[in-house]
């Protein structure tokens, strides 16, 4: 997101003190950043995910292997939001996404799974309604 809205954050954060630019939150290196979103996978959605990096056809493989570098490495595993913050996040996102409905599945069991509450978690789409639509909510 950038202009207007990137504005109005930046003003956001400097009427609170917040100094700009924003320390990096990232906690890999390239050589790292797989091993480390492999463990926050198998922390989100359990043991059966520790070699999903080298699951499915050969053809499609890397696409896993970048699941799990990019948006498990390099991303679930900044600071900032714990992992159960994450998930919720996430569920919210692919919820408004539409079109991947397999995957809203899986983040709202590993939602519960690392102690978001059945309440947290019904109103998470709730907060988003106006976006997604009643029948995605």
């Amino acid at each position: 997101m950038g202009g207007p809205s990137l504005c109005a954050y930046n003003g956001a954060l400097f009427k609170e003190g917040i100094p700009l630019p924003l320390p990096g939150q990232s906690t890999t290196a390239a050589e790292t950043r797989r091993e480390a979103g492999t463990q926050a996978q198998v922390d989100i959605f359990g043991e059966g995910m520790a070699d999903f990096w080298r699951s499915g056809p050969e053809e499609s493989r890397h696409i896993d292997r970048w699941l799990a570098a990019n948006c498990f490495g390099d991303y679930c595993t900044r600071t900032g939001p714990d992992l159960r913050q994450r998930e919720l996040i996430a569920f919210r996102f692919l919820a408004a996404q539409g079109g991947c409905e397999p995957q809203p599945k899986s983040h709202i069991a590993a939602t519960l799974r690392l102690g978001t509450g059945q309440r947290a978690l019904t109103a998470a789409p709730s907060t988003t309604l106006p976006y997604i639509g009643y029948p995605a909510a």
